[in-house]
């Protein structure tokens, strides 16, 4: 860690620092000036939904002091980052500093304005100062955030929006329209403050998340007494009493009581978990009307609500394509507009007898018309509100270059194993013989699998208690290795065990071995029951497919998806059942995980966008290869979090749909903005040039179109 304020950055060190004011396009693009060329820009992550910045270097030849000293060329204020941002107690001044120069430079304009209309048009010395007076306010209030910008840009001769709007301000009032100068410094803070508040926005909707863990959890202590401590205090494996209505403090894993729990807040799932002895539950979720008690597993700092809270933020730092497009078509176009400006200027009245006045206003308007703020903040704001309104929904994107890329996708690979199917077996058919019925059947063998942790014996067991049969014990019961069990059950010998079993006790027949083979050829898992007579029936196991998986296939390639492709390490009879039980388009059955690489790899070649999805465990070659890594079921499963691009928290592949329909919402709605910006910009350039614009008239535009993409972005908050 660092030692003193001029300590060394060790290796791949990490510094975090909390950047004032920084809210929005603007201030990143300020930092980056100065600090790409110190640290480059992979070293650099920006979370404008927490204002923080943090530089990652190598380079042990640089130091804290070198990065603050840069951050501070930038005119922009950094205090080292805190674990908890919301303890840092912000003065008045610094959280509404923009809100009231704002209302300030409005206010001083308006008694400008007021002034000189109660004057009735007289051409009074003292009238015109007083009213001068207000508009040179209004001015200083305005621009009061954007002069020592404007400054540094000029000094770097690195020209921005800022100053722009401070030449076309300064300009205005020498040629003595004070009220224009006035009106664009208020209306052009109005933009920066709308820019600041759609972000606030974007920030709350995230903050939410924060606000979902108790200040409190209820800790049992050794003594059977409870007390209430914080969060953050409580340690791995203690007991946490959870109420009736509660909200759970910490993940961990039910030791008392049943209930259902509310994971809205972390799956998206609508409708309330059943939860019992042995399963997980995590902090942020809602108890329902059962008392647990839950041992801890996690620290506070470690949950699954605190990943996701810092996964989201992290995201702000990895940039949409359509973001990079903007910043860099900007960083082009500004210093073109300056320069165009002063072409409009210098050669109409030099060759062609213009009047000085005359361009020299021409050529401030085009400067107002020209700053991209619209067109800069157009991207950032939808994809801001776009990964908070998935985040809201259970998907957890990693960042904006991975909201844009599921609209492109050609092709979608799916794991089959919990992904399609449930991921565990379950009874899919019973079938008795020689007189017995399915209860019957099911009774003989559940009471001979009941000491039994082997998963088919277990999914006969949860099948006999959904229907809740009771079970005798057998008496002389046996466990046959690696066979099966026998075992006598109301005074007569039963014996359970696989085809294989059956086999070698010589009891299976022409009809029962057809019927057995096609079972097992359709991927399924056979536990046959019988006695020394005859088989009593036998009980077909599989892993059932999930009931969304054949609507959410038909979704895929209604949005567009070419290919839908299996990639399962199960044998081919079981993937192609599968298959063509859920409307997949090619199965490729039988993959190692290196197979599985290599099939996406070909994918890839054929599609070009291609999007994997798996548990985020097994399927990690896969999830990196393809163009997408989507994990399926991330509670519970911090590997799938930091393995895909983006986490699908609740097991639901119905998801999928709901993310490339999100994903296409949101890029009409980025090119909406876009196209909306340069054609307010081009409509005023003609305007201009024809000479039928004003200055106000070009900020009050570019400030309602600031206004119409930030209001057409903060929509995604809703999707």
């Amino acid at each position: 860690m660092l030692k003193d304020e001029h300590s060394m950055i060790t290796s791949a060190a990490k510094l975090q620092y909390r950047i004032e004011g920084m809210d929005c396009a603007e201030e990143v693009a300020l930092l980056k000036r100065e600090l790409v060329p110190l640290v480059g820009e992979e070293a650099l992550g920006f979370d404008l939904l927490n204002a923080k910045l943090t530089v990652v270097t190598n380079d042990a030849a640089i130091g804290r002091a070198e990065v603050e000293e840069a951050i501070a060329r930038s005119g922009l204020k950094a205090t080292l980052w805190k674990s908890k941002p919301n303890a840092i107690a912000d003065s008045y001044w610094s959280r509404n500093k923009r809100t009231v120069l704002t209302a300030t430079s409005g206010l001083a304009g308006s008694i400008g304005f007021l002034i000189e209309w109660l004057a009735g048009g007289t051409s009074s010395v003292s009238v015109e100062w007083i009213a001068n007076a207000f508009y040179a306010i209004g001015i200083l209030a305005g621009c009061g955030m954007v002069f020592p910008k404007a400054w540094r840009s000029l000094i770097s001769l690195r020209p921005d929006m800022n100053l722009l709007m401070t030449v076309a301000v300064f300009g205005a009032a020498l040629i003595g329209e004070w009220s224009e100068g006035a009106t664009v410094a208020f209306l052009f803070s109005l933009s920066l403050l709308l820019e600041s508040w759609s972000v606030g926005r974007a920030r709350n909707a995230i903050g939410k998340l924060m606000d979902l863990s108790p200040p409190m959890a209820n800790v049992k202590l050794p003594d059977g007494r409870s007390k209430d401590v914080a969060p953050t205090e409580v340690e791995v494996g203690s007991i946490v009493v959870i109420r009736p209505g509660d909200k759970l403090p910490l993940d961990g894993k039910v030791v008392s009581g049943a209930s259902s729990i509310n994971q809205a807040s972390i799956t998206g799932e609508s409708v309330p978990v059943e939860k019992k002895l042995g399963d997980m539950v995590f902090a942020g979720t809602v108890n329902g009307d059962g008392l647990l008690e839950v041992q801890t597993t996690k620290l506070a700092e470690d949950t699954m609500l605190a990943q996701i809270i810092n996964m989201v933020g992290d995201a702000q730092s990895k940039r949409a394509p359509s973001e990079m497009w903007v910043e860099k078509f900007a960083a082009i176009y500004t210093p073109a507009v300056m320069i165009a400006a002063l072409l409009i200027f210098v050669i109409p009245p030099t060759f062609f007898g213009g009047w000085w006045s005359d361009w020299f206003y021409r050529s401030l308007v085009l400067l107002v018309i020209a700053c991209p703020c619209a067109l800069v903040i157009s991207t950032p704001v939808s994809i801001v509100a776009a990964l908070a309104s998935a985040a809201k929904h259970g998907v957890l994107i990693k960042g904006g270059l991975y909201v844009e890329i599921p609209s492109r996708l050609k092709a979608i690979a799916l794991d089959k194993t919990g992904t399609i199917t449930q991921g565990k077996p379950t009874v899919v058919e019973i079938v008795p013989m020689n007189g017995h019925d399915e209860t019957e059947l099911l009774i003989r063998a559940g009471a001979l699998e009941q000491s039994s942790s082997h998963p088919l014996a277990q999914a006969i067991l949860a099948e006999i208690s959904k229907r809740g049969l009771a079970l005798p014990l057998p008496e002389q019961f046996e466990i046959i290795q690696g066979k099966g069990a026998r075992g006598t059950i109301d005074g007569k010998a039963y014996w359970l065990g696989s085809h294989r079993y059956l086999e070698e006790r010589g009891q299976e027949t022409p009809e029962v071995h057809n019927r057995l083979e096609a079972l097992q050829n359709a991927g399924r898992s056979i536990v046959v029951v019988g006695n020394d007579e005859h088989v009593c029936g036998f009980i077909a196991l599989g892993d059932a497919i999930r009931e969304e998986s054949v609507e959410a296939i038909k979704e895929l390639h209604r949005l567009g998806i070419e290919k839908v492709v299996m990639l399962t390490g199960d044998n081919a009879g079981t993937a192609q059942v599968v298959s063509k039980a859920v409307g997949i388009d090619e199965v490729k059955a039988e993959l190692l995980p290196e197979d599985k690489v290599n099939a996406v790899a070909d994918l890839v070649s054929r599609y070009g966008q291609v999007a994997m999805i798996g548990d985020g465990v097994n399927d990690a070659p896969a999830l990196a290869r393809a163009s997408l890594g989507i994990a399926m079921g991330a509670v519970g499963s911090d590997a799938a979090i930091e393995t895909a691009d983006i986490a699908l928290m609740s097991d639901e592949l119905a998801k999928v749909p709901w993310l490339i329909g999100h994903s296409k919402r949101t890029m009409q709605i980025i090119r909406q903005n876009i196209i909306f910006s340069l054609a307010v910009k081009a409509i005023f350039v003609v305007l201009t040039l024809m000479g039928t614009s004003s200055l106000w008239g070009a900020i009050a535009a570019d400030t309602g179109a600031s206004l119409l993409v930030v209001a057409n972005g903060l929509r995604l908050l809703k999707a």
